[in-house]
């Protein structure tokens, strides 16, 4: 707060929105044409924008990074990161149309079906977290959304 006109900056965290998009047993994944993780695997997500819902964040990402339109089923997952002051939604989605192609942000887009997604390759641990969340859910339609694993470190 500044005391002479009393003015107060805020430092809040920063929102991040994402989206596990599936097209029937395939996982949507974009390798990354930005820092941090240059090269490296992650889901369709990046910061929520002002006046923005976190669900229109999420296919607003998807289309930015993937040129992909989604349809959003439900909140998988809320992760946080202290360390970096920032809050995860992470959404299921399901894949409108197939055609997808990397947008500005991404080298690269690809459906991958489960045994095909590069793990030594993914980015950050809560596209870990969040592919493991949704195969653990399966079908399921109703559940609790999911946090950080116990014990597990948010550290590339």
């Amino acid at each position: 707060m500044c005391p002479d006109c009393g003015f107060i900056q805020y430092e809040n965290p920063k929102i991040i929105v994402g989206a596990v998009v599936r097209l029937d047993d395939r996982i949507l994944l974009c390798r990354r044409a930005i820092d941090p993780r240059l090269g490296f695997w992650t889901l369709p997500a990046g910061y929520l924008e002002l006046n923005e819902a976190p669900d229109q964040g999420a296919r607003r990402e998807a289309w930015e990074e993937a040129t992909a339109k989604i349809e959003i089923v439900s909140l998988l997952a809320i992760y946080d990161i202290p360390r970096l002051s920032q809050v995860q939604l992470i959404y299921r989605a399901r894949l409108i149309d197939e055609v997808i192609k990397p947008g500005i942000e991404s080298q690269a887009v690809t459906l991958f079906k489960w045994g095909e997604i590069p793990w030594p390759e993914i980015a950050f641990p809560t596209v870990r977290w969040a592919l493991r969340h949704d195969r653990e859910l399966g079908d399921r339609e109703i559940f609790t959304p999911r946090t950080n694993p116990r014990g597990e470190s948010d550290l590339p």
